[in-house]
């Protein structure tokens, strides 16, 4: 007799689930399906690769917004931030715990060349009205702007200038809170700090994903949804032609500065954009980040790698060399020997201000190396060749 009764308050409860799920549209989760959503549905951003934002819409047009570290490091970020969207001039009310922002945003502030690789795709300067520097910076139109006063130099983390900061008056500013630091003056103008994590993310995509997380705030949903497909398709597309290879060579990373050599962990995005490309990483790990390691260590595990990418910012032509006369040891390891060191000098190219939003392109270079037969010899690499 119980088990009938529990049977009928099982049915009861399924049929008034459905028909309140039928008649508001609403989500358990207190937003709303994506259907009866009243903005235009191709402007819905819905993170595919990126772990570090969610988005949920509430039906009074209300984008509620959350940001977490992409590697769940509790013990660096504690806790998560969380943003109410809301459109200028609208009264709509927000959740508790939510910070409010009106957008679109007109005026910001951002902190790394990552970021600005997001408005660069979205064509979007103008609403950039402070940068933390101009080292490595190549784009021509934003040094205009810092040259005409219209960009402000705020300083480096751990040492901004708030007075330049409160003359620049921006709307909000992106940071990085897992870097140096420098925030909590920031935090005593007012300013609201929005976390920009895609350098965390894992995966080559999810980094360039946040370029949606940023047309949110900038009211470019749909350019940059338009932005990331093309991307997705020209990185999946080589992604594909790489899996055809017959061979998979061996990769390692990185040079001895100040007596260590730092190694990126085996779960690092780079490590995947090897991977991706037809190689295999030869750091296994689990490690996401990386870890200075000797030499020796080094060595044992990377002397017969087929190849070894070095990145770095030299001020002239590096060669094998230099490479050899910042520490004659290099020349025991077989990609040298065998003149298989992958290049690429953040002196002379746009690296780091462009490769987030272009990791496609970086797959290509990598993958015209590793397996140039199934990319053709006419290819032209863009930041990455092998070493002359």
């Amino acid at each position: 007799m119980r088990s009938m009764k529990r049977k009928i308050y099982e049915g009861v409860v399924l049929i008034l689930s459905v028909l309140l799920m039928a008649c508001g549209g609403k989500s358990p989760a207190g937003g709303v399906n994506e259907g009866s959503f009243t903005g235009d549905s191709i402007s819905l951003i819905r993170p595919q690769y990126a772990k570090g934002f969610t988005v949920k819409y509430l039906e009074n047009g209300v984008r509620l917004v959350d940001v977490e570290d992409p590697q769940k490091d509790e013990d660096k970020m504690p806790v998560s931030y969380q943003f109410a969207l809301v459109t200028k001039g609208s009264e709509a009310e927000i959740p508790e715990g939510y910070t409010k922002v009106e957008v679109p945003v007109e005026r910001t502030i951002v902190m790394t060349m990552l970021q600005l690789s997001n408005f660069t795709a979205l064509d979007a300067h103008d609403i950039v009205k402070g940068i933390t520097g101009t080292k490595n910076l190549y784009n021509k139109d934003i040094k205009k702007r810092v040259k005409d006063g219209d960009i402000v130099k705020i300083g480096m983390e751990g040492n901004f200038d708030t007075e330049l900061i409160l003359a620049a008056n921006p709307e909000l500013i992106f940071i990085s809170p897992f870097k140096r630091g420098g925030y909590e003056a920031i935090k005593e103008t007012g300013i609201t700090l929005v976390p920009h994590l895609g350098y965390k993310e894992l995966d080559p995509l999810g980094q360039a994903e946040w370029v949606k997380f940023v047309g949110m705030f900038l009211g470019k949903e749909k350019e940059a949804n338009d932005c990331f497909k093309g991307i997705e398709q020209r990185y999946n597309d080589a992604k594909a032609l790489a899996a055809k290879a017959v061979s998979r060579p061996t990769v390692f990373s990185g040079e001895m500065h100040g007596g260590n050599w730092y190694a990126v962990g085996g779960k690092n995005f780079l490590a995947q954009l090897f991977r991706d490309a037809g190689a295999d990483y030869i750091v296994k790990n689990d490690d996401t980040g990386g870890s200075n390691i000797e030499f020796e260590q080094m060595y044992a595990m990377a002397a017969n790698a087929d190849y070894w990418r070095i990145l770095n910012s030299y001020p002239d032509e590096f060669s094998y060399d230099a490479l050899k006369a910042s520490e004659p040891r290099n020349e025991l390891f077989k990609a040298f020997k065998e003149k298989h060191v992958i290049y690429c000098n953040m002196k002379q190219t746009a690296y780091y201000e462009s490769t987030p939003v272009e990791p496609d392109m970086v797959l290509k270079d990598l993958l015209a190396i590793f397996h140039p037969e199934l990319v053709g010899k006419d290819y032209q690499p863009k930041y990455y060749q092998l070493l002359r």
